[in-house]
């Protein structure tokens, strides 16, 4: 049926409404495409040139003296006499008593152990600074101050206490200086040798009897090794001897002959590791590590407050000063007068084995106790952070991190040479040959 005209214009009105909808939701989308698109943040450019850490830095004070009477004095006999019980004999012994002791960082305990070895008999002239700074001859020339890390006092060792310096060329690892050590011996047609560490301090056994003084036990030993039957057993078999430990290797005695026999120490394991390493395969070619004792061996941290009292002197009763033999036994202070003619007069050598011994003893054993005590036991090498400008100059916080990374890599090292980990190496079942043969044991 058709539609009629007039139904048809009903629609209009619904057509027109739907037309004007779409027309205005096509404006919308024209409107909307035409709007630009926000842009999204840039990043800020990066600074140019290289980003520094934070540079702000705790300097620490200045060092104290802690050996005023040398700071005065202009030659040694402006120093008091050595102990009369630990003098050395006015002619040398026989046996060469070389003692080399090696040095990096923090002048004070150097200072302290050359002290304490000459006041416990060991003869300057046999004392053997071996100045491994990596400054070349910076401290010969005076150029470093105190605060820089590798300063030491080129004069007061060699003019005032009497000792000598062998500077390394370039800085040393613990491996590379003890081959140093070694080489030097050969060098000089040794066939043994004494090292001690620098952060150690000795004393004779004043209460012992017979009396010796910690050199000549020392030189006991010597002689002891050069007798025909020593070492030898019940079978006529004679063992050679390595090494021999003082303290463990806070002073030790060196055959030069086995030492280079086993190729002496692993260079490619510079520090810790190296020892296990060396005395390892000392064993495994079966010779003799003995233990000994010569005197008081004590591995310290910081310096007494005045050397002097290692000259061991006390007040006469008649000199008008206050009595310091009361001093709080653990106190690192010293109160003794200024080095001059009218001190040694108003002063006396102390006894033997007596108080002023008991006192420093005491002292000394406090201080290993403190290093005992610290977590982080070589905290000592870290004391000095000046010298910016001076010859040589090392950033110290660079050194130490560098330093600590260097060592980490020698474990790495040593572990890998050997396939295990730990210093037990011989009882691991590992034999000299075994080195870089060997695959990663449980140890890994």
């Amino acid at each position: 049926m058709g539609v009629s005209l007039r139904s048809r214009w009903v629609f209009l009105p619904l057509i027109l409404a739907l037309g004007a909808v779409t027309l205005y939701f096509l404006r919308l989308q024209v409107r909307h495409e035409a709007q630009p698109i926000p842009e999204e943040p840039r990043p800020p450019e990066p600074p140019k040139g290289p980003i520094f850490k934070n540079a702000s830095r705790d300097v620490a004070p200045p060092l104290p003296e802690y050996f005023p009477l040398a700071a005065k004095a202009n030659s040694p006999s402006d120093f008091p006499p050595i102990p009369s019980w630990n003098r050395p004999p006015e002619e040398h012994v026989p046996e060469t008593t070389r003692l080399y002791i090696g040095f990096t960082r923090f002048w004070p305990l150097l200072q302290q152990v050359v002290v304490s070895y000459i006041t416990a008999g060991w003869p300057p002239e046999d004392i053997y600074v071996v100045e491994n700074t990596g400054t070349m001859d910076a401290n010969k020339r005076g150029q470093l101050t105190i605060q820089n890390p590798f300063y030491l006092d080129y004069d007061r060792l060699t003019r005032i206490l009497g000792v000598n310096i062998i500077t390394t060329p370039s800085l040393q690892t613990f491996a590379q200086l003890q081959n140093l050590y070694l080489s030097e011996a050969i060098n000089n047609n040794l066939t043994y040798y004494f090292w001690s560490h620098m952060d150690v301090a000795v004393l004779s056994h004043e209460h012992k009897e017979p009396f010796k003084s910690l050199y000549m036990a020392a030189v006991d030993v010597i002689r002891e090794t050069q007798k025909p039957d020593y070492l030898r057993d019940e079978n006529g078999h004679k063992q050679e001897w390595g090494i021999q430990f003082f303290a463990y290797d806070w002073l030790s005695l060196v055959n030069v002959e086995t030492f280079s026999k086993i190729g002496g120490w692993d260079s490619m394991v510079g520090y810790y590791g190296t020892d296990c390493d060396m005395y390892s395969r000392l064993s495994m070619n079966d010779y003799a590590q003995p233990v000994q004792d010569a005197g008081r061996i004590y591995d310290v941290t910081t310096s007494l407050d005045d050397l002097e009292v290692l000259y061991r002197r006390r007040p006469k009763k008649q000199a008008n000063r206050r009595d310091t033999s009361d001093r709080k036994a653990g106190s690192y202070n010293s109160t003794l007068p200024s080095p001059n003619q009218a001190y040694l007069d108003s002063t006396e050598e102390d006894d033997r084995a007596g108080e002023g011994y008991k006192s420093l003893n005491a002292t000394f054993e406090q201080m290993a106790q403190d290093k005992r005590d610290d977590k982080f036991r070589n905290s000592w090498q870290l004391r000095q952070n000046g010298g910016e400008g001076e010859p040589y100059y090392y950033d110290p916080d660079g050194f130490e991190k560098a330093l600590q990374m260097t060592v980490k890599v020698g474990t790495k090292i040593n572990e890998e040479k050997w396939g295990h980990k730990g210093c037990d190496i011989r009882a691991a079942g590992l034999k000299d040959g075994d080195q870089w043969r060997v695959e990663h044991d449980s140890t890994f």
